[in-house]
């Protein structure tokens, strides 16, 4: 519904009905997997059982002869002509591996592309995957952030030492200082676990060759634009030739933002290919993973419960390699906000990006925002049950007081918050839900025996990626603006569709 001449603030701050839904309840969205074409052929690919290998051979003889295949090829057959996939984030500083699109000589995660077929039926596509060898010489592998650093671990890149692609130092005050003026010192370890992303829809491709180099991608892109760019420029198309089409997508979260060796290589094959789609097996191999951090945390303060000082070193498993926004996840996204909505004045932060056997890592419901906010909460809660004082009454003692609004936390550079009422907002959160009530229930409940928990959380968020000259200056490779223009709006229905 849209607001008219004569009341165009009609509908800001009301709850309105929504119009898009209608199409999804009645089964008619459009996804790239419900798009025909003719003569549409199917590619499949064939995935690393193995964490860590080199890879010996691969005989793709059976396959080539297979009934209804058109091309079956290994990583070799792409050498020169794919680039490497390059992240789009690289804090500076950061030493990235090389990502092939398909593995040449080894493997480094489970799930890993090694070959592929084109057939003209998915079937047939898959049916060909089984007829190809591959030989392997399985290698020592490690899958823990913490024990990748270590003495003895095996390297996954011979130009990232240790498996540290990144070293990121934020912060401000006298932590030493603190430390020292402190009543007691606290230490926590925390573990973010690695999650995997689970939409409705997997990823799936339909790329179409048109007339005079002209190429068509349909795909379920959060980001079609920059898609386009990363596409064209990886596999050598001119972007004034490319035109990227995202349908209806059926959940992304930030999974379906980032650049695959499926999307380069249907792009590369497209003269040859018109579809690939992902299985939900595949989805959870090849879709990036989410999450994947330990915090080694150390919290000065007053016997009130008042915070003087914060040390954190968060270790960010970022899997085999550097995915889109790996290198920003754990560093700028994490440990810059690790202080919350507390007023904590001696901060000191580092940061360690860390490549293990695992599935890339990347940004998923949040990235780095809920983790940082996980070391600020967890940090008060371990402080509020030391001392045995409520949780409520410890954040509301480090809260950031409304008057210091713009505020800079621990006397940072960079990071600013432009407003807030943290206290108001959790004194109206108390309130609403008869917090003291509440927990005089709880105790009597758990004098009988059952045991009720109250959770309590506070939490603020970056909202808008820029300026563009300063995600720059942190190595985003990324546009931070956008536009608008000036419309009339006409009323036409109170209908619901």
């Amino acid at each position: 519904m849209m607001a008219d001449k004569a009341q165009p603030m009609a509908y800001i701050g009301q709850s309105l009905r929504r119009r898009e839904d209608m199409k999804f309840v009645t089964g008619n969205g459009r996804y790239v997997d419900d798009i025909k074409l003719p003569g549409m052929l199917f590619l499949a690919i064939l995935r690393s059982p193995h964490a860590h290998a080199l890879i010996t051979g691969v005989d793709l003889s059976a396959a080539r002869v297979a009934d209804g295949v058109r091309l079956a090829i290994g990583g070799t057959d792409l050498i020169g002509r794919i680039g490497n996939i390059e992240p789009n984030w690289v804090i500076p500083g950061t030493v990235v591996p090389d990502r092939p699109v398909m593995a040449v000589d080894r493997v480094r995660f489970v799930g890993e592309c090694v070959s592929l077929v084109v057939a003209e039926t998915r079937e047939a596509a898959y049916d060909a995957l089984e007829r190809i060898e591959v030989y392997y010489e399985a290698l020592s592998s490690v899958i823990d952030e913490e024990a990748a650093t270590g003495d003895g671990a095996p390297q996954l890149h011979e130009n990232v030492p240790h498996n540290i692609t990144t070293y990121f130092k934020i912060g401000g005050g006298d932590y030493a200082g603190a430390a020292r003026q402190a009543d007691q010192i606290l230490r926590l370890r925390l573990v973010n676990n690695l999650l995997i992303p689970t939409c409705l829809e997997t990823r799936a491709i339909l790329a179409e060759p048109g007339v005079d180099g002209r190429l068509t991608i349909y795909l379920p892109s959060q980001v079609p634009h920059m898609h386009r760019r990363w596409i064209a420029e990886t596999v050598g198309i001119p972007e004034h030739l490319l035109r990227v089409i995202a349908p209806d997508i059926g959940g992304g979260f930030g999974a379906k933002m980032h650049l695959y060796p499926e999307e380069l290589l249907c792009a590369y094959l497209a003269r040859e290919l018109r579809k690939w789609w992902e299985s939900r097996s595949e989805s959870h191999q090849a879709t990036s993973h989410g999450r994947a951090h330990t915090e080694l945390i150390e919290a000065a303060f007053y016997n009130d419960g008042r915070i003087l000082g914060m040390k954190v070193e968060t270790l960010g498993n970022v899997g085999a390699y550097l995915s889109n926004m790996a290198s920003g996840g754990p560093t700028v996204n994490i440990v810059s906000y690790g202080t919350g909505t507390y007023k904590i004045e001696n901060f000191e932060a580092v940061s360690k990006v860390i490549v293990t056997n695992t599935v890339p890592v990347d940004a998923y419901r949040g990235y780095g925002r809920p983790e940082g906010a996980y070391i600020a909460e967890r940090t008060i809660e371990a402080v509020a049950r030391h001392l045995n004082l409520d949780p409520v009454e410890v954040r509301c003692i480090n809260f950031v007081p409304q008057t210091e609004f713009p505020y800079r936390p621990y006397g940072s550079r960079s990071v600013i918050y432009d407003s807030g009422d943290y206290r108001g907002c959790l004194d109206k959160a108390v309130a609403a839900f008869d917090y003291a009530g509440r927990r005089e229930e709880q105790q009597r409940l758990r004098n009988a025996g059952h045991y009720r928990g109250i959770g309590v959380a506070a939490y603020t968020e970056m909202c808008g990626m820029a300026p563009s000259r300063r995600l720059a200056a942190s190595g985003f490779d990324r546009g931070g603006w956008e536009s608008a223009g000036r419309y009339r709006f006409e009323r036409k229905s109170d209908s619901l569709w």
